[in-house]
């Protein structure tokens, strides 16, 4: 029993939901917003392309109803009746312009009302027939037929320029044969252009070689007093970090790639330096405040670090030097050489032969230093 009065309240809950939305959709189309509109027809002279019913009607831009019905004007076949159904109170007026109007570049297509003048009559029906605006003649064109006139109006100028258009096109071949046969050339001022600009492959670093430090024979005798090495002199040519070539006739050019560790005149200065150390001569790069009276001085004056090139390829090292008692005289001066043969003209090769000759010349600078400055029968150097 209580099962059977369940399902009966389900029921007539079910039910009382079915009227209540009948009662809303009558409601609607007779007291709610639905029910305030008018009818207007308008009639096409023309094909309505892509127009259903339910389409939007538009006035000036502003969407007020939708195409209610779709109809051949059966006393003429040729035009087309459109029953719009538009919000009461639209201002449509005698001289309201219809048309055809797209709702963007691909949308749909839409009826369009443009307002008339204010002083004019409203649009009122006549004869019982529902109020009628005649669109414009040229409303139904669809947007193919409008494709195509524009179409049509290209193909138009291209017939009329026809000889321009193949004399262009013969120039663009005649171009594009001279690129193909210069695409060598063409690649490369593409690639200066990339340099130049900042783009193109990443440079690749250039190799670096360090000078190897002479190891002198360790000295019977150690003079007392520190040597102060001052920085080398040298030419503009000889400052650099590049690998130097000097040709018989004296020209000296850069070669190859690789780079030294440092400039030539302060590896010379740290290399000596380096190997005075090693044989236990106290060395200074710096010259101190005061010098003691069994202090000295050595300059170096770079001349020559490069690769003799010709038939015999040398490696040649030449500097001068001059070392100065505590009290700045020179005390002695000498030029020292050191040369060793480059068997092959490669880096690598050239490297083995410059270190050779630069070990061969800091042995006799080393032995030279470390050699006592004779004196006079006063205590002082001969003067030179």
């Amino acid at each position: 029993m209580e099962t059977n009065a369940r399902y009966l309240t389900i029921g007539c809950f079910t039910l009382a939901a079915i009227v209540a939305c009948l009662g809303f959709v009558f409601w609607l189309n007779h007291s709610g917003g639905m029910s305030n509109q008018q009818m207007v027809r308008v009639r096409f002279g023309n094909q309505v392309s892509g127009l259903q019913p339910g389409a939007a009607v538009l006035f000036d831009g502003m969407r007020v109803g939708s195409v209610a019905n779709l109809a051949v004007d059966p006393q003429d076949p040729r035009r087309v009746l459109a029953d719009l159904a538009i919000a009461a109170g639209t201002p449509v007026r005698q001289d309201t312009r219809a048309g055809i109007a797209s709702q963007g570049l691909m949308g749909t297509v839409a009826v369009s009302l443009e307002g008339g003048d204010p002083a004019a009559l409203p649009l009122t029906a006549q004869g019982g027939e529902r109020p009628m605006l005649l669109a414009d003649p040229t409303a139904g064109r669809s947007l193919t037929q409008s494709a195509q006139d524009t179409l049509g109006h290209v193909d138009a100028i291209l017939a009329d320029n026809s000889d321009s258009l193949k004399s262009t096109m013969d120039s663009l071949k005649v171009f594009s044969g001279a690129l193909a046969k210069n695409s060598g050339r063409v690649d490369a001022v593409m690639a200066g252009l990339a340099q130049m600009a900042g783009g193109g492959p990443a440079k690749v670093p250039p190799p670096v070689y360090d000078l190897a430090t002479p190891q002198l024979t360790p000295f019977g005798a150690i003079p007392a007093g520190q040597i102060v090495i001052g920085t080398p002199t040298a030419v503009v040519a000889l400052q650099t970090q590049r690998l130097l070539t000097r040709s018989p006739d004296g020209e000296i050019s850069p070669a190859g790639t690789m780079q030294w560790s440092d400039a030539l005149p302060t590896l010379l200065q740290q290399k000596v330096s380096q190997s005075f150390d090693d044989a236990k001569l106290v060395t200074t790069l710096v010259a101190p405040s005061d010098f003691g009276k069994d202090d000295r001085q050595l300059q170096l004056d770079l001349r020559r670090f490069d690769i003799l090139t010709g038939p015999d390829r040398t490696a040649e090292v030449v500097f001068s030097a001059k070392l100065l008692s505590g009290d700045g005289h020179v005390v002695a001066t000498r030029l020292f050489e050191g040369k060793a043969p480059s068997a092959d003209a490669d880096e690598a090769a050239s490297v083995k032969a410059l270190n050779a000759a630069f070990g061969t010349a800091i042995v006799d600078l080393g032995a030279w230093v470390a050699a006592p400055i004779s004196k006079d029968a006063a205590g002082r150097p001969p003067a030179l």
